[in-house]
């Protein structure tokens, strides 16, 4: 079974949203931490937000107020609702877990231990 698969990325014009979703292993969603990374061409990867087993979340300072994550046990998945998007929010967009570490304690992106495929976010003018 795929660890992390995301889906709902799309284009959409500036001032839209989208649900990007991220379906997990049964494994995988135990992780203490979840969260949402993007990549821009020709720039570093970079946390948008991250959500501890606890309920705790954490989002970038470019985010706040617009991106809201969340997951569903049920569905064993983790969500990133993107609202008032921005063209500068255009990236590709991946969802990672840590299966035994807060999010604190995490230190770069390439600590996680599960990744995803990722999917492509476009926002135009």
């Amino acid at each position: 079974q795929v660890p992390l698969m995301e889906s709902g990325g799309g284009s959409v014009q500036a001032g839209g949203s989208l649900r990007l979703s991220c379906a997990a292993s049964e494994y995988t969603y135990k992780s203490v931490c979840m969260a949402w990374f993007r990549q821009a061409p020709g720039k570093e990867r970079e946390e948008v937000a991250t959500i501890d087993s606890d309920g705790r979340t954490r989002y970038a300072d470019s985010v706040k107020g617009r991106f809201a994550i969340s997951k569903d046990s049920a569905k064993n998945s983790l969500y990133l609702q993107m609202n008032s998007l921005k063209p500068e929010d255009t990236a590709m967009y991946y969802c990672a877990a840590d299966r035994w570490r807060a999010c604190r304690a995490v230190g770069t992106w390439n600590q996680y231990n599960f990744w995803g495929q990722g999917t492509q976010v476009t926002v135009s003018l």
